[in-house]
């Protein structure tokens, strides 16, 4: 609340503050230091911007004892009265000082609250004293807020109202923290003591916070007790404390700015002030909306509770929504630490699998070079035994040739003869050739895995999350259920898609039922009397997200359906929410109904509500194409049963079957039973079944189906229970 103590000017608690046009406050001082005068013939020019020789606007200085020494002047943008008698609303410029069209050429400088005003300039013998006293015509007052300027007349700054509820706030406030400041704990073994935190009214002692829990816990003895705030400490808003009660009562009751002998007792409404009973005599206010001051002060404070409690609501929220945002600040640096260390993790496994990559490399390099010089050994050793024992045959068969005994030569020259060629067989092609070579047939490529390193970072594009099952909105009619889904809030990963997931209402296996963009879907055809389990997922660019919850749905026992409008013949006539079918023509027309069957037992009837010239109605079920512009059951698309006012037949494939003695009238009520678990249909005529089952091994889809014409008006009853004289135990479905 410090704030709105504070004056714009000097930035400290007001000082007899008086209230401006424009409802801004101003201590008097700074509105002294802010007042200039301009002259009326040149009231819209500054002071730096006058032709040279004119005299220069005056500007207070400051007020003694104010210590704000040559304070800054407001802006000269305001509008002088034009003669005496013009209203006072009418002296109000609503322009600021940067409309002026001279703002943006006059120096400025800033008071120590940031207001922006017009510096000042040395004012004419006498213009100060004006100023101080009622102050002349032509003066002006800029508030430092709204940058609004106000004329002032002859009265000066008394022409402007104190504002003496805001003195006394102010007054309140300052013996407030002054009682809180002096409030010291009565317990305390520290010195200086610890500040009062409460005071308990049976103890009549102060304790602070540590103090209280020590020695005045809340239990036992001490729980009845009452702590409250010390004295002087500001309590919650509009509950005030004794102090503040006692102030109020002791200040004197305002008195009118006019007539300094009566009391405020109306309030002027037009001029949107407190107003005496003289004031009323005066005829100032004569032609203006005036009221009981108590009626309007009771009428203001219900508006500004009003309002408050608007303003309280959007508090809360803020307060809820700076909660939100340091639970979020916490979220940021755990999750940020949580990434630090995955990132961490992360590069610390791709550097071990690399080292034991590089191990397992290393160890192939070795046993490749340990092959290689093995094998070069060998060749070396093999071909060091070879050479020896060539050399040692050459040297031998030198000496053998050297002998001069021809027949000993003979004797031996043969075998020797043989025992060289095979030594020179010995160093057939390749012998002196390496079997290996000095390079290494071992090639490791690793630009694709360095250019995979230069290019790691952070998928931008995660997997969407789990979407949301709004449960509010998912619903069963009949045999179609509806599914509504949500993004998380605060989810930033995009989504390109959905896809629902339905079983088959027997607890097998699910199949996806829909793929798209839209959080809504409604899935048509199911089985009736069955539970449904459905799930969704999300899917973007990266792939597709997890699943989200399971929910369980359960379509209708039996059917509730109309008359299908959309697909009846357009000479069919439906009123009655669709629920009542007649015909325009004199030819039998079909209509459908908007149900579709394709497992269990379901019933329905149909009351006759007209029959006239004795027409022939048919009764039955067909496929979605059967065709429309002649009797039911005359196509290989329905299953019917005409009747007439005596009779009835079965017809399919316009094959006519079962006479059936007994008709309908006016009133009749007939009754189609599709068991599809037992795959026949059966009909009855007022409650009585009307000759055998119609028809057997009847498999498919099938809708509820009528033909008439304008001799005949049908009234459809749905929802209704299989009668138990005609109901069969349902069998388990495959």
């Amino acid at each position: 609340m410090e704030e709105e103590l504070k004056c714009p000017v000097c930035g400290s608690l007001f000082r007899e503050p008086i209230i401006l046009p424009c409802s801004h406050n101003v201590c008097l001082p700074c509105a002294r230091t802010i007042a200039v005068q301009t002259p009326e013939n040149e009231q819209h020019l500054p002071a730096l911007l006058q032709p040279r020789g004119s005299a220069p606007p005056a500007a207070a200085a400051a007020a003694p004892g104010t210590g704000l020494g040559p304070g800054p002047a407001a802006s000269l943008d305001s509008e002088c009265a034009a003669g005496g008698g013009v209203d006072h609303a009418d002296k109000l410029s609503l322009h600021s000082e940067t409309d002026s069209g001279y703002g943006s050429y006059t120096p400025s400088l800033k008071s120590p609250n940031g207001v922006r005003v017009l510096p000042l300039v040395p004012a004419p013998p006498g213009a100060a004293a004006a100023q101080r006293g009622a102050g002349p015509a032509g003066s002006s007052l800029t508030c430092p807020q709204c940058h609004r300027s106000a004329s002032l007349d002859q009265r000066g700054l008394r022409g402007f109202q104190r504002n003496r509820l805001l003195e006394a706030i102010v007054q309140r406030y300052q013996q407030g923290r002054a009682a809180a400041a002096a409030a010291k704990c009565q317990l305390c073994d520290r010195s200086p003591p610890e500040p009062a935190a409460v005071l308990c009214e049976q103890c009549d002692v102060l304790y602070c916070a540590a103090c209280q829990l020590r020695c005045h816990p809340a239990r036992g003895p001490f729980a009845k007790h009452r702590l409250v705030p010390p004295p002087g400490a500001p309590g919650p808003p509009g509950g005030g404390d004794g102090g503040g009660k006692g102030a109020g009562g002791g200040r004197k009751l305002p008195t009118c700015a006019e007539h300094d002998l009566e009391n405020y007792s109306m309030y002027c409404v037009s001029c949107r002030s407190p107003v005496c009973y003289q004031c009323l005599e005066d005829g100032r206010h004569g032609k203006h909306d005036v009221k009981a001051l108590g009626a309007v002060w009771k009428q203001h404070k219900a508006q500004l509770s009003q309002a408050l409690n608007g303003v309280s609501d959007k508090a809360k929220e803020a307060k809820e929504f700076l909660v939100q945002l340091k639970n979020l600040l916490q979220q940021i640096q755990e999750n940020g630490l949580d990434y630090e260390a995955c990132l961490v993790a992360q590069c610390d496994a791709l550097v071990d699998a690399l080292t034991r990559q590089k191990a397992k490399l290393l160890t192939k390099v070795t046993k490749e070079r340990e092959h290689k010089l093995k094998v070069v050994w060998d060749q070396i050793n093999h071909c060091t035994l070879k050479l020896r024992q060539s050399t040692g045959l050459m040297e031998y068969c030198l000496e053998v040739i050297k002998e001069n005994d021809p027949s000993g030569f003979l004797q031996i020259s043969d075998a020797l003869i043989k025992r060289v060629q095979v030594s020179q067989e010995q160093w057939v092609k390749g012998a002196l050739e390496p079997k290996v070579s000095a390079e290494f047939d071992l090639t490791l490529d690793s630009e694709p895995l360095l250019q995979a390193i230069h290019q790691l970072d952070f998928i931008q594009m995660k997997l969407p999350p789990v979407p949301l099952l709004q449960l509010e909105k998912c619903c069963t009619r009949n045999n179609s259920v509806t599914l509504a889904w949500r993004m998380p809030p605060l989810s930033h990963n995009p989504v390109e898609g959905y896809i629902l997931e339905l079983d088959d209402g027997d607890g097998g296996q699910f199949r996806e039922v829909y793929v798209g963009k839209e959080t809504l879907c409604t899935i048509d055809g199911l089985h009736f009397n069955s539970t449904y389990n459905a799930r969704v997922k999300a899917f973007n660019s990266s792939g597709v997200g997890p699943y989200s919850k399971t929910v369980i749905l359960q379509t209708s026992d039996v059917a509730w359906f109309t008359f299908d409008p959309s697909s009846a013949h357009r000479d069919i006539v439906l009123s009655n929410d669709n629920q009542t079918a007649t015909c325009s023509s004199y030819d039998d027309r079909v209509v459908l109904g908007t149900a579709a069957f394709s497992k269990g037992v379901h019933y329905w009837e149909l009351h006759v509500d007209r029959y006239d010239n004795h027409p022939d109605p048919a009764f039955g079920i067909a496929r979605i194409n059967v065709v429309k512009d002649m009797m039911l059951g005359k196509d290989d698309k329905a299953w019917a049963m005409y009747v007439d006012n005596n009779r009835s037949w079965f017809m399919h494939c316009n094959s006519h079957t079962n006479r059936t003695e007994g008709g309908v009238c006016k009133g009749a009520t007939v009754g189609v039973l599709l068991d599809l678990n037992k795959h026949n249909l059966t009909f009855y005529i007022n409650g009585q079944q009307q000759g055998p089952p119609a028809f057997e091994n009847v498999e498919g889809v099938f809708m509820p189906a009528l033909s008439l014409n304008r001799n005949v008006q049908v009234t459809l009853h749905t929802g209704l229970e299989v009668p138990q004289c005609v109901k069969q135990p349902k069998l388990p479905s495959n």
